[in-house]
């Protein structure tokens, strides 16, 4: 699976992207089909708390999941985004083998 990720208007350190990329990759235990993923980490507004975006698109053939959460750090929007994405997956696998 392709991981690309992209910190908008910050630069993200190496420990950040490596804790993204781990969290994302552990989605393909739960479906192995997912040909990429898109990880975009936002600043909201700087001076206000709950101002760190994770959003999350993943391709799978013939469709797209997304998920995006806003919360006081990147790794807890991204824990919260991949769980979400999680459940996505679980319910597109639970409809494509039905």
């Amino acid at each position: 699976m392709d991981v690309m990720i992209q910190a908008v208007s910050f630069t993200a350190d190496r420990s950040l992207k490596d804790f993204v990329t781990e969290k994302v990759q552990k989605l393909s235990i739960f479906f192995d089909g997912i040909v990429s993923c898109e990880v975009y980490l936002k600043v909201d507004r700087k001076a206000a708390a709950n101002n760190k975006v994770s959003e999350i698109k993943i391709n799978i053939p013939g469709k797209e999941l997304f998920a995006k959460k806003q919360c006081d750090s990147f790794e807890e929007a991204t824990d919260l985004v991949t769980d979400a994405l999680r459940r996505q997956l679980m319910k597109y696998k639970e409809k494509t083998l039905a």
